[in-house]
């Protein structure tokens, strides 16, 4: 070719942070794999956590092959019926009650939806989140949220509200102390009884999991203040955590589940709100009236995208995988200087590099060794494989982690 698709994309995009412009391009992407543009072929363990049933998956394919045949799009006003089967199959699938669900077509718009609908069903305008939160790029999403940088230049809605994390902050804080400390100030703002929902993951995506005892405290203090909780499963959901919700891991029910990413199979847009049916008090609004609401292609996405969830038993494979390779990074932390710690829970991973660490330049070497991952708080690599990937292909990306990183310090 004469000129990059990377240049040529910097030229015709308008240039944002963190997606314009950018170094590489994909070209193919199969499975756990994708090549670039320079015919560099690589595992990659970052995916934006769209992949959980690996790119392009046969069945994914075909099935979206034989809807485009079938029916293609449906417009507002009318329903189609992959629309009404995924949103079926997902109220099914909520362990938490009787549910109704609305679509989305991205993580940004579901959250959208909780929200207005927190809004009406509580009559409330105040949120809280935690600092250092990420929860979608409209503006309403971003004043909920909690990373300043990326709200800091846009007006904000009013009432939203953020606390200390409860994952550390730095490698001098505990998990417990993080916790105890988010705890007492949700504790101080939902005592005004004014907030209308608590909107978290209940799992870090990067990942960090609270003390066994958080959710379910936090769940008995929104009960008794009035707040809604909204758990915000977009990167973690649909078994990248060993559990098809990532809050079955605890003793504390939502009372509304945001999906998105990995939803839509690793080939098209799609999101979801579950709620509980008795938050279905917004019939007088249009708060989820999107025109790809109910579009059948997308929808068919998701069918699949479960389907292949259960027959392949991802969700079991994350979970035995998870245990495995999280042993595999622990013992490699331990004996390459770039690395402190690792720790993860199914297919979401990290491992925590020293402080004396170059982070872009070790998440460089990765990629030019033939893995590309995700970075966090400047200080993790972030890993999440495909729940169906196989233990040869984790072996190599960990023997690039080792390779990488022994050139370090």
């Amino acid at each position: 070719m004469s000129e990059s698709i990377s240049r040529r994309d910097a030229a015709a995009f308008l240039h944002q942070a963190g997606s314009t412009p950018v170094a590489h391009a994909f070209t193919s992407c199969r499975g756990a794999w994708a090549v670039d543009e320079t015919g560099h072929r690589f595992l990659d363990f970052h995916g934006n956590t769209c992949h959980n049933i690996g790119y392009a998956h046969p069945r994914m394919v075909a099935a979206l092959k034989q809807q485009l045949d079938t029916l293609s799009f449906t417009p507002r006003l009318f329903t189609s019926e992959p629309a009404v089967e995924l949103a079926e199959m997902l109220a099914a699938r909520w362990p938490y009650g009787n549910a109704r669900v609305l679509l989305g077509v991205s993580g940004t718009d579901a959250i959208e939806m909780a929200l207005k609908l927190a809004y009406v069903a509580t009559g409330r305008t105040k949120t809280i989140a935690f600092d250092g939160s990420w929860h979608g790029a409209a503006l309403g999403a971003l004043s909920v949220g909690g990373t300043a940088a990326e709200r800091e230049e846009f007006p904000a809605l009013e009432g939203c509200h953020h606390v200390h994390p409860f994952w550390p902050r730095n490698s001098g804080e505990t998990a417990e102390a993080a916790a105890q400390t988010a705890f007492e100030a949700l504790e101080y703002y939902l005592a005004a009884r004014d907030i209308a929902a608590l909107l978290s993951e209940p799992i870090r995506a990067t990942p960090h999991l609270p003390p066994d005892w958080f959710w379910p405290e936090i769940r008995s203090l929104c009960d008794r203040t009035g707040t809604l909780l909204i758990f915000d499963e977009i990167p973690t959901g649909l078994g990248k955590t060993g559990r098809f919700f990532a809050s079955e891991h605890f003793e504390a029910a939502p009372d509304i589940t945001v999906l998105g990413k990995s939803l839509g199979g690793g080939v098209l847009p799609l999101s979801a709100v579950i709620a509980n049916t008795e938050l279905d008090v917004a019939q007088h609004l249009g708060i989820g009236h999107y025109t790809h609401q109910k579009n059948p292609v997308l929808a068919r996405s998701g069918i699949e995208t479960l389907r292949i969830i259960d027959d392949e038993k991802l969700v079991e494979r994350s979970a035995n995988l998870g245990r495995w390779a999280l042993a595999e990074l622990q013992a490699l932390s331990k004996k390459t200087p770039a690395y402190s710690y690792a720790r993860g829970i199914g297919c979401a991973m990290a491992v925590e590099c020293d402080d004396r660490t170059n982070l872009p330049a070790l998440k460089d070497a990765c990629y030019r060794l033939g893995l590309n991952t995700g970075t966090a708080d400047g200080r993790y690599l972030t890993l999440s494989p495909p729940l169906n990937i196989s233990e040869e292909d984790f072996r190599f990306a960990v023997g690039i982690l080792a390779e990488a990183g022994s050139g370090f310090i």
